[in-house]
């Protein structure tokens, strides 16, 4: 995992994402909706929902805008139905990239992410073309811009909880975990003091693929013009940025 922050990549694109407020409220709705759909509106039972909520409150969504998204999930309030699709393709220099939607009219967001595939030379492909080249795992960071966070000791902390691997990288402790490991290490870590920067599962490329010049730029674009779409919530790519 050296070498590939996932930190140090969610730093980079969230300045250009802090200027859309209203976007990221609207991610943070869609994935309270989900995980109250699934697993129930109460967080104390529902560690998605929690994580959801936590994610939220970390980028100041209101209390109210939270609590009416679990009620819509739970029947409590009427809305629209939201559905979750996976798209797979290759981008530009047989880039892998994998796409999580949530969407009300999947006629309508399979049409945005084909045409942005096509756009950007890339090729939209079948459900499995390119996920075998991903694995799914917990994933936490714990930055220590003070300074003050003992490395022998959180790692110590990290592993009993049952981490698999942490990652010194960036000014911060990238932990990761088995995906059923997940809830029970982020618990363990905040009662334990950590304040944590940012916490998911979420799909980690096998190897990383570099692509130059034009590829690159395209490949980029494709991944502008993905998350430009309201309907997409996550995208994974192996693309190996230049410097």
């Amino acid at each position: 995992m050296a070498g590939h922050s996932k930190w140090k990549n969610i730093q980079k694109r969230k300045n250009a994402q802090d200027a859309k407020k209203g976007k990221i409220f609207m991610w943070h709705a869609k994935d309270i909706y989900v995980a109250a759909k699934q697993g129930g509106g109460d967080p104390d039972t529902n560690p998605s929902l929690r994580t959801a909520i936590d994610k939220a409150k970390a980028d100041n969504m209101p209390n109210d805008n939270i609590e009416r998204n679990i009620k819509k999930a739970t029947g409590d309030l009427d809305g629209a139905s939201f559905e979750e699709i996976t798209y797979e393709g290759y981008g530009p220099g047989g880039v892998a990239v994998i796409i999580n939607v949530l969407t009300d009219n999947k006629n309508r967001t399979a049409a945005e992410v084909r045409h942005a595939f096509k756009k950007h030379n890339g090729n939209l492909g079948e459900n499995g073309s390119v996920s075998f080249m991903f694995d799914r795992k917990g994933y936490i960071v714990i930055t220590n811009d003070e300074g003050d966070i003992d490395e022998d000791e959180i790692t110590l902390e990290a592993l009993e909880a049952g981490a698999d691997d942490i990652v010194t990288q960036d000014g911060a402790y990238e932990i990761f975990t088995a995906p059923e490991n997940f809830q029970e290490v982020t618990d363990h870590l905040r009662e334990s003091g950590y304040t944590i920067d940012d916490s998911e599962v979420t799909m980690f490329p096998q190897t990383y693929s570099e692509v130059s010049g034009k590829d690159e730029e395209n490949m980029l674009k494709l991944i502008d013009t993905l998350e430009e779409s309201e309907d997409v919530q996550d995208i994974h790519h192996n693309l190996e940025e230049s410097s």
